[in-house]
């Protein structure tokens, strides 16, 4: 992949991380963040024009999981402002009719592109070459109308969707932090409650430090500023546990032979066939 294409999604991520925590009129933030978005989109573009995929796997790979990146960024802060600019001015109970009715109208989209919901979320690719090769759709895999209007040197049958996939999930987070902001208003929820119990991590602590050090790599903690240390500190304090010489425990971490990571691959296997039973329950 080319690190031009690379480069600019990290400096799009930046811009509008940097938007959010900076500009705090939803309205305005969005139109921002839809402007940084297309001019992101536009120079994307540009690149693909003049580069030939070195091989039908990049070709996927930057259809499949590359532009809806772009894409679905722009679509959230559409949505966003859409819902935002739209939203009645009336009370409680009318805002969260509306925000009610927004949230189906999300899960009507999945229900209508159930099928390609779970190929995507299931990681499947035996029909990639269908759904994102240039050139390559198949009328029979419900390709949408939109497809038709694009230009094809840039698109393929499925991406979009993909991007939709994506913006939906991002959306529908949105829409429920507004539903609760309101329940909790409306005496639903208290949002100051104590927890009902104190929690005790249970599992290794091994497992626990491996948690604490992905999450710190991450930088998922005060813009990424907490050190191993202050994340230490706070789940022996909240979880009950004295996790002793963890720097330690990490260097033994680093020189397994195989399998590094083993919780966090664990979570990871348990998660997917969580995500899969559910998927075949509905």
């Amino acid at each position: 992949m080319d690190s031009r294409i690379n480069q600019l999604l990290i400096d799009l991520k930046q811009q509008l991380l940097f938007l959010d925590t900076q500009t705090r009129d939803i309205l305005p933030c969005c139109e921002k963040g839809i402007l940084i978005c297309i001019k992101a989109i536009n120079e994307l573009k540009e690149i693909v024009s003049n580069t030939d995929f070195a091989s039908d796997e990049d070709e996927i790979y930057f259809f499949k999981v590359i532009k809806p990146e772009f894409i679905s960024k722009l679509i959230y802060y559409n949505s966003i402002y859409k819902f935002e600019s739209k939203k009645p001015r009336g009370g409680n109970k009318e805002v969260k009719k509306y925000i009610q009715n927004e949230l189906e109208k999300l899960k009507r989209y999945f229900v209508n592109n159930n099928d390609f919901y779970k190929y995507y979320s299931r990681k499947n690719t035996s029909l990639d070459k269908k759904y994102f090769i240039r050139g390559n759709f198949d009328i029979k895999l419900d390709v949408d109308s939109y497809f038709f209007e694009t230009d094809h040197s840039f698109a393929t049958s499925h991406d979009f969707k993909v991007a939709k996939i994506l913006a939906h999930d991002l959306v529908e987070v949105y829409l429920e932090n507004k539903l609760k902001v309101i329940n909790s208003k409306s005496g639903n929820e208290n949002s100051q409650r104590e927890p009902n119990a104190k929690l005790t991590w249970t599992a290794p602590k091994v497992a626990l430090i491996e948690l604490i050090y992905a999450l710190q790599t991450e930088g998922v903690f005060n813009n990424g500023t907490a050190d191993v240390k202050d994340l230490t500190e706070h789940f022996e304090k909240n979880f009950n546990i004295d996790l002793g010489q963890y720097r330690r425990t990490f260097l033994e971490i680093r020189a397994r032979k195989t399998d590094r990571p083993r919780f966090i691959q664990s979570l990871k296997e348990g998660l997917e066939k969580r995500m899969d039973n559910s998927d075949e329950a509905n």
